[in-house]
């Protein structure tokens, strides 16, 4: 590893992705390689079906590459067991994704506590009230997600994401389930908590507007992703 990877939240190298179907080997991804640095913004475009969440997987290590490998914050994911994988996952990386992934049985105040309770923080009330604040619905904290909005579902999603402080976000199509005036909304809330929390983000979308507001553009071709363009 060269010095500049080593200073890098994220570097993933020549990934491969491979699947058998029908008796024949089908590439989804191939040889696809990017880095991204801590604070930076990051979009990978791509229409559906060109394997922009199947390169989010593997970068984020819920998925392993058929070849290839990914160092995220020091660390060679593929020498990392699953446990580890997931350790390193929870204590430093912040998911947002379009359908919320909320879960349904817990309030919003419990939802963005979750994470915290697995860390074992002793304070994670309080500082999931703090954050669920900052997102605008300390006056929802008792509700459960099918009593909030879809734009409010996201908040609480954007407040469960950076509530860890992250050194690394992944977003996935976060505005794709609301309608373009809510999406709006959603999108300033998120710069502006990257901007403030100094969290590096991996936004994955089909949207060429959204994707213009980060500082790195990937694009993601039939598995074949592109060089870095600012």
């Amino acid at each position: 590893m060269n010095p500049i990877e080593k200073q890098a939240v994220l570097a993933a190298k020549a990934l491969v992705k491979q699947v058998v179907f029908q008796g024949e080997p089908l590439t989804i991804l191939q040889h696809a390689s990017l880095t991204v640095y801590p604070g930076e913004s990051v979009a990978i475009v791509g229409a559906s079906g060109s394997g922009k969440s199947t390169l989010l997987s593997l970068l984020a290590g819920l998925d392993q590459a058929s070849t290839g490998e990914v160092v995220l914050f020091g660390q060679t994911l593929s020498g990392l067991s699953e446990d580890g994988r997931a350790l390193l996952r929870r204590d430093k990386v912040g998911f947002v994704f379009q359908n919320f992934q909320l879960l349904p049985q817990f309030t919003a105040l419990e939802n963005v506590m979750l994470p915290l309770e697995l860390a074992g923080r002793e304070d994670a009330r309080v500082a999931a009230q703090q954050m669920l604040q900052r997102v605008g619905l300390s006056h929802r904290l008792e509700h459960y997600p099918r009593h909030l909005s879809g734009g409010e579902q996201q908040r609480v999603a954007l407040a469960r994401a950076f509530v860890i402080h992250p050194g690394l976000l992944f977003a996935d199509e976060p505005t794709g389930n609301l309608d373009a005036n809510t999406g709006r909304q959603i999108i300033e809330l998120l710069f502006q908590l990257n901007a403030e929390e100094g969290t590096a983000l991996v936004l994955v979308t089909h949207d060429h507007e959204l994707a213009s507001r980060c500082q790195v553009t990937y694009r993601l071709v039939d598995g074949e992703l592109s060089g870095a363009c600012a």
